[in-house]
């Protein structure tokens, strides 16, 4: 048969069957596609498998493979892998809908050809299963009692159906271990509307990812190497394990409720107090008198206090009180939780980027890998949340009027005109039309407000004492949030700083303008400084653009690098926690509704 011949065979072959069997699925056609180019080129599909693999490198997309040169080979043994290769076909047409999706590419890029040989790959993938608690993951997502008969079956006594089965089990098992471990098992978008992190890989890269792995000289080393490389996972993870040992001994000793303890007291609930704080690892604390609060005792309070991110002033009042009260095994699903939150952004948090940490309320500049510049912040309050996105700065604003954004106009500066006519003067706002234009307040009927609109704006002027302070930040969402200066500094002495209407104010933001400026030659902080002096409005580029991520960990690393756990000010750990374990259906949070207009939700302050 000469070439042309063997085209139109092969032809009529594939109109054939996607004419009789229009509902075959993409795995079919294209191992029908493989096999037929395969037998027009009189080779195998494990040796067209192997010239499609050759020089890959790990991790690369997969693509199908190569027509191969023709060559002699092992008919028999060519013969036996094209009947594993029909067989893994199958099963993946057979198992198409509940399979990982990285799995049928994977295989497409192979020929069809087995990844699995032996035992011992498939008891490396069942201790890495296994070992997935220590992630915060649940080893039944991976079809664990299939592994372990995986594991226990000989492939040399089973048929070419029974290992095509065998075969594709395992490879989607360690497709949706790679993929929890790298990219978390939950899809943030359905928690939160606004996200817009790096979203997953697609099938074929993640198939690539797949390859790679399989292809290491160690499975299990490659598999714990797929999670996020973060020092705070890593931390995490430690800290996991030590709560979940402690969880299982029991909870540690209560301590009763009572009015604030202070150093120097003696009190009953002092002894409890001592005792709980030894059954959670500290050390050192026996006194004579186990009813006084001595010195030693008040810095292990602070200690603790640190780690709970809490005022370290040694006074056990009431959120002291309630952090003593969280059990073992309730801060072990809050670890579980942000474990998951890393494993969301760990691809945003690889290089130059700027984080502002909601639930910690705090921020940091990472440069090269170094922490260049951080921050206390003053966060969206819960009735205002700031929303968990990823952005960059636009530009700089220096000495920025504000315009008062609809929600804070409804919900704060009409009720305070209503009850006080010189709200708007005292704050030296000003009402204007469309045309820019003064317009008198007190002809307004601001009790009528809420039934007949508001056709005005309200305009605050810049100032160090405006509501933005004295610079601006403005980001590319379409939500009016940024980031600016404040004419309130004494927020940021409290503990709880979550004030704002959701925006985020900064304590340092000069310092952070010079460094996202990024023009030493031109900015300096004194020509900073007299170009804020001047007092007119004026908007400058960045220099440096980088990500801005408004993240979300009420678990992180304090400054000497220990797990500090945080309180849920937005009420989040809950419903994570709830979607890992299956008691949610993951819908999204109250905190994300979208609201009505093009532009979604209005925000500022």
């Amino acid at each position: 048969m000469d070439n042309r011949q063997s085209e139109q065979a092969l032809e009529s072959r594939i109109l054939t069957e996607t004419e009789i069997r229009p509902g075959k699925s993409f795995v079919t056609l294209a191992a029908l596609v493989v096999g037929v180019l395969v037998a027009a080129a009189g080779q195998s599909v494990a040796a067209a498998a192997a010239a499609a693999t050759a020089g890959s490198h790990p991790g690369s997309p997969v693509v199908a493979p190569a027509l191969p040169a023709r060559g002699a080979g092992d008919a028999a043994a060519a013969g036996a892998l094209d009947d594993m290769a029909g067989a893994i076909a199958g099963e993946l047409e057979l198992r198409s809908a509940a399979l990982d999706d990285s799995v049928a590419p994977f295989y497409l890029a192979r020929g069809y050809r087995p990844a699995w040989a032996g035992t011992a790959q498939a008891a490396a993938l069942l201790a890495a299963v296994e070992a997935s608690r220590e992630h915060g993951l649940d080893p039944a997502d991976f079809a664990l009692e299939r592994l372990r008969q995986a594991v226990d079956a000989d492939p040399a006594t089973l048929s070419p159906a029974q290992r095509a089965a065998r075969e594709v089990s395992l490879s989607d098992s360690l497709a949706r271990l790679l993929r929890q471990l790298r990219y978390g098992k939950l899809d943030p978008r359905l928690l939160y509307r606004e996200w817009n992190f790096a979203p997953q890989p697609g099938p074929s890269l993640r198939a690539g990812e797949l390859e790679a792995v399989l292809a290491a000289p160690g499975l299990g080393a490659a598999i714990a190497n797929h999670a996020p490389a973060l020092p705070l996972y890593r931390g995490l993870q430690q800290a996991y394990a030590q709560y979940r040992a402690q969880a299982a001994l029991g909870d540690w000793p209560p301590v009763p409720a009572g009015p604030t303890l202070h150093p120097g007291d003696y009190d009953r609930r002092v002894a409890a107090l001592r005792a709980r704080l030894q059954a959670g690892g500290e050390s050192g604390l026996e006194a004579a008198d186990p009813a006084y609060f001595d010195p030693l005792l008040a810095e292990a309070v602070r200690r603790f206090q640190r780690a709970q991110g809490l005022e370290a002033d040694a006074l056990v009042g009431r959120r002291t009180m309630a952090a003593l009260e969280v059990g073992a095994a309730q801060r072990a699903d809050q670890i579980r939780a942000n474990l998951e939150r890393l494993r969301w952004v760990a691809q945003d948090l690889q290089g130059d980027h700027l984080g502002l940490d909601i639930a910690a309320q705090s921020a940091e500049l990472v440069l090269d890998g170094v922490r260049a510049w951080s921050s206390r912040v003053v966060v969206g309050r819960p009735s205002r949340k700031t929303p968990l996105l990823r952005d960059r700065v636009q530009h700089l604003v220096l000495n920025p009027k504000w315009v008062v954004p609809p929600t804070i106009l409804k919900q704060d500066v009409i009720p305070a005109m209503v009850r006080d006519p010189g709200y708007l003067a005292d704050q030296r706002m000003r009402v204007v039309d469309g045309n820019g234009q003064a317009v008198d307040p007190t002809e307004i009927d601001w009790a009528a407000v809420p039934r007949h609109g508001f056709p005005y704006r309200i305009v605050q002027e810049s100032g160090a004492d405006g509501a933005l302070g004295r610079i601006k930040f403005v980001l590319a969402n379409p939500y009016t949030i940024f980031m600016h200066d404040t004419n309130a500094p004494e927020l940021f002495e409290r503990s709880v700083r979550a004030f704002s209407s959701g925006c985020l104010r900064l304590e340092k933001p000069l310092e952070l303008a010079l460094l996202l400026l990024d023009d030493p030659q031109r900015w300096s902080a004194e020509t900073l400084a007299a170009e804020l002096d001047r007092g007119a409005t004026h908007t400058i580029a960045v220099g440096r653009e980088i990500p801005v991520l408004l993240l979300y960990f009420t678990a992180g690393l304090d400054e000497a690098g220990g797990v500090q756990l945080r309180e849920d000010i937005y009420g989040y750990d809950g419903e994570i926690i709830a979607a890992l374990t299956g008691r949610s259906g993951g819908a999204p949070s109250d905190s994300v509704r979208p609201a009505p207009g093009p532009t979604g939700r209005e925000r500022a302050g």
